[in-house]
């Protein structure tokens, strides 16, 4: 299994060759564009499922779902200099949204830009994240051979 670099610089290849989605969906059906969250999946998971064309709620969970993604997914928003937002799941109990953070921040204008980042921006986000998790692997046996 890919360590969490790999993933994250396999996830800026899949940008690159497919685009960059920022719209409905994880997966555009018209233009094949990739979400940055859906991107990391696939990466960790080599497999895309047909939900992240058509249903964003059960992507969500998918994603979710994934050990390796998630840790990919949380190394990236770690990187970035916004945080992640608190979702409450039960009264009294609230816990980060990494997903939402990376998608929301490759898709939204900041507070005092003029336009959300491009895809090359994106990528070169996804790079210096996989290179911060190269430097910043505590026990060597846990990154891929």
């Amino acid at each position: 299994m890919p360590g969490t670099a790999d993933i994250l610089r396999t996830a800026a290849h899949h940008i690159n060759a497919a685009g960059l989605n920022t719209g409905n969906q994880f997966i555009d059906p018209t233009t094949r564009s990739i979400d940055i969250s859906a991107a990391i999946y696939v990466a960790a998971e080599v497999t895309c499922p047909n939900e992240f064309h058509t249903d964003e709620l059960t992507s969500l969970e998918i994603i979710a779902a994934s050990a390796p993604a998630m840790t990919a997914i949380r190394a990236l928003s770690d990187s970035l200099d916004t945080g992640p937002c608190f979702t409450v799941i039960a009264p009294g109990h609230e816990v980060p949204d990494y997903i939402e953070h990376v998608s929301n921040w490759s898709a939204t204008t900041p507070v005092f830009g003029d336009r959300p980042p491009n895809a090359a921006e994106v990528i070169g986000a996804l790079l210096r994240a996989a290179n911060l998790a190269d430097t910043t692997s505590a026990v060597p046996q846990q990154r891929a051979a």
